[in-house]
């Protein structure tokens, strides 16, 4: 697991622009105190951001994302995050740069859903709580 968290920590350091803009948005339980974290390693796979409260993966998703073989790779690691009990909301690049607070609002819609069971508190790592 430890090549894992050094795969997200250069994540961390080297993000996108789009990503920053995002992340500033989310950090800090800025939106509606929800924890994110950012660059987060699950099972073996580095998430965007994620909320394991409310149980949400947050992906964004630039120009590399559209060739069949990205696509594919995609549908496999949601294939996988989802069976962990997590929901994958996408968004791009453009979303982000055109409708930054409607990206938020998305994210809000999602949290809102009862689809999903937040896990018992303390059990990944010890976060409680939205």
């Amino acid at each position: 697991m430890d090549r894992f968290k050094a795969r997200a920590r250069a994540l961390r350091s080297s993000q996108t622009s789009a990503e920053a803009r995002l992340w500033y948005v989310l950090r800090g339980r800025r939106l509606l105190d929800w924890k994110f974290r950012r660059q987060q390693p699950i099972d073996r796979y580095v998430v965007d951001f994620v909320t394991f409260a409310g149980r949400l993966i947050v992906e964004v998703d630039g120009a590399t994302h559209s060739s069949d073989g990205e696509r594919q790779h995609d549908a496999k690691r949601s294939d996988v995050l989802t069976s962990l009990g997590f929901h994958i909301l996408r968004v791009t690049n453009t979303d982000i740069y055109e409708d930054l607070p409607g990206v938020g609002e998305a994210i809000l819609r999602e949290l809102a859903t009862d689809r999903f069971s937040p896990l018992p508190e303390g059990e990944v790592d010890g976060e409680a709580g939205g």
